[in-house]
């Protein structure tokens, strides 16, 4: 028997028909989840989901796009149809009713509630993103464009900073284990300035990872500052709230981590025009500041000069003045003495016609001092002779 070999036409062709002869499935109501709604061509595309599987929709026109809400449970009737050309599965709804909250939506809320009543959003947690980042710590998948994105906006914003990566699955069973795992090694890494969780975009179901306790706990335990880049702009997960800071997309994350290398240097090269020319005018003010004061300085040396030199040529006139009168006083001291003393001297009397006797060395002043036969000498202006005393009178 040989072997049957079919194209993937023929399968599809057979699937298509399993589905629209099984009458069952024509008309079927089936309530779920609400997720990823869109807008496209005038028709509503969503998923509708519960905790186990996910089924694609799509309804003509805009009617229920009030009802079709991410995350509101609702109650479609319609009929599931396999597409051949795009071998997909969509379940066409005709009418669409509200059925209550989503459950994985509630459970959402209600984590979020209970983390948020723990303080785990505070602002007053939230660590800063160091200005200066020398390595980045990446929790990511390990393929599609995500980390490729971050390491090319890394590089080209400053080619300095390293780049490390640690491999998690970013959905599915086990995702959340492997991503707190990530956040706790890069917790203990020194060498990491940054933790960066990222994922690209998805359904809500497929960023349930990031909506789960123990990734949030890990992120907020975490000693270094993480950035969460967990879906797109519009995304938002639990990580986002607890995260230091939360970028709408991977490569904004890698933006917000890395300052740019040419901001830094012309942000460098205007500080240091700032810091010259502050410099400049600091110099200025002080060269004038220096200039006045030596200005000042010379005035008031010039002025002490004066009063100084005045005072010394007071002072040398003063002198001059008393050492004049003192020379004078004793000349004219010295002339009255002068006069007394040729007065008082002995030989001036003797051009009077007075005489000077003497007994030996004996002045004679009186008869007491000569006796009968002494012979004296008598001095006299021009000369002296010696005479013999014989008879001695009184008064």
């Amino acid at each position: 028997m040989s072997e049957l070999i079919f194209t993937v036409s023929q399968i599809s062709e057979y699937i298509y028909r399993i589905f629209n002869a099984e009458e069952l499935l024509h008309n079927i109501k089936m309530y779920g989840e609400v997720s990823n709604v869109s807008v496209s061509n005038g028709n509503i595309y969503f998923n509708i989901k519960d905790e186990n599987a996910l089924i694609q929709c799509m309804v003509f026109g805009t009617t229920y796009k009030g009802v079709l809400i991410n995350g509101e449970q609702v109650l479609l009737t319609g009929t599931p149809q396999f597409y051949v050309k795009g071998g997909r599965l969509t379940f066409i709804a005709r009418n669409v009713v509200p059925y209550g909250k989503g459950v994985l939506y509630q459970k959402y809320l209600e984590l979020k509630q209970k983390l948020s009543d723990e303080g785990l959003f505070d602002i007053k947690y939230k660590q800063p993103i160091p200005k200066i980042v020398r390595r980045i710590g990446v929790v990511s998948s390990s393929t599609g464009a995500v980390i490729q994105d971050i390491i090319n906006i890394t590089k080209r914003r400053n080619d300095a900073v390293d780049i490390v990566l640690y491999p998690v699955k970013v959905q599915g069973i086990g995702a959340e284990e492997q991503i707190a795992k990530g956040i706790n090694f890069f917790s203990d890494y020194d060498s990491v300035d940054v933790v960066i969780v990222a994922r690209g975009g998805g359904s809500f179901e497929d960023l349930m990872p990031f909506n789960t306790e123990i990734v949030a706990r890990a992120c907020f335990n975490c000693k270094k500052p993480i950035i969460s880049a967990v879906g797109h702009e519009t995304d938002f997960s639990i990580i986002d709230f607890v995260a230091d800071l939360r970028a709408p997309t991977p490569s904004a994350a890698a933006e917000l981590a890395v300052i740019d290398r040419v901001s830094v240097i012309e942000e460098l090269n205007k500080m240091l025009l700032r810091m010259e020319n502050a410099l400049s005018s600091r110099y200025k003010i002080l060269e004038n500041k220096i200039n006045a004061y030596f200005e000042k300085l010379g005035l008031i040396y010039q002025t002490i000069l004066v009063q100084k030199r005045h005072f010394i040529d007071n002072l040398f006139t003063k002198a001059f003045n008393a050492l004049n009168m003192k020379i004078e006083n004793v000349n004219t001291n010295l002339l009255v003495l002068s006069k007394s003393l040729e007065a008082l001297n002995p030989s001036a009397i003797l051009d009077k016609g007075y005489a000077k006797v003497t007994n030996g060395s004996r002045v004679v002043v009186s008869i007491n001092d000569v006796s009968v036969n002494d012979e004296v000498v008598i001095d006299l202006k021009d000369g002296s002779f010696i005479a013999v005393t014989s008879k001695i009178k009184g008064e």
